[in-house]
């Protein structure tokens, strides 16, 4: 239990959420020291995010990252490498965006710049979160809609301009998590493969049924996975 106990742990938040969408596991993670960073408030790249927490937070930890979340968490890996004691990456990979990626994006922009949040909600909406239920869907969306247009330009600004950070899941030195749902729209459970099968210390895990979040779509069964992947931290 002391080893437990000693783990810090960060959970970096998917877009277009925010540190909310994490309250599924905090009780989970009562015997930890868990820290819940808002994004966008801390600057307009994934380095400048991953700068800001690591100023956040002393030590060495873990960082847990969901979809955007996941970028920052290799952005983190990258600066301080010596301080990353494990790394999970749900419905997220080290690519970065593709060339043909970038009108999407922009196309995102233009509508948060229009109509909000309720435009960028009505763009992700229907197809990255298709596979919540009622009850999680409504959830989401009160999360979503809640955000400033500035903050969500901001990130969508980062992961449009985000490096690929394949060199930083092969030289891990700590176990490594890569959890996906069964039905991602996003990262598909061979591409989540290919993403564990790179790194020396890995495990992958599918939950069956989920889409893009499934710590929010199946949250027990992801803190059961979360917390066995904690109690190999070194």
């Amino acid at each position: 239990m002391g080893k437990v106990a000693a783990v810090k742990v960060v959970l970096l938040h998917a877009l277009p959420l925010d540190e909310r969408m994490w309250e599924p596991q905090l009780e989970a993670l009562s015997g930890y020291e868990v820290t819940t960073p808002r994004l966008y408030d801390l600057g307009s790249t994934m380095d400048e995010w991953a700068g800001a927490v690591l100023r956040q937070v002393d030590g060495p930890f873990a960082a847990i990252g969901a979809s955007m979340g996941g970028y920052c968490a290799l952005a983190i890996a990258r600066r301080a490498r010596e301080r990353v004691l494990a790394l999970g990456l749900v419905g997220s990979r080290p690519e970065a965006d593709p060339p043909e990626r970038r009108p999407l994006r922009d196309r995102w922009l233009r509508r948060i710049s229009d109509e909000g949040a309720a435009g960028l909600w009505e763009e992700m909406g229907p197809s990255v979160f298709a596979t919540l239920d009622a009850e999680q869907r409504a959830r989401v969306e009160r999360l979503a809609l809640e955000q400033s247009p500035e903050g969500l330009r901001r990130a969508l600004t980062a992961i449009r301009d985000r490096l690929g950070a394949s060199d930083v899941v092969r030289e891990l030195s700590g176990p490594l998590l890569v959890a996906v749902g069964e039905n991602d729209p996003l990262v598909s459970v061979d591409d989540a493969r290919v993403v564990a099968d790179a790194a020396s210390r890995s495990r992958l895990a599918v939950f069956e049924g989920a889409g893009h979040l499934p710590s929010l779509e199946c949250p027990e069964d992801f803190n059961e996975c979360l917390l066995a992947f904690l109690e190999s931290v070194d």
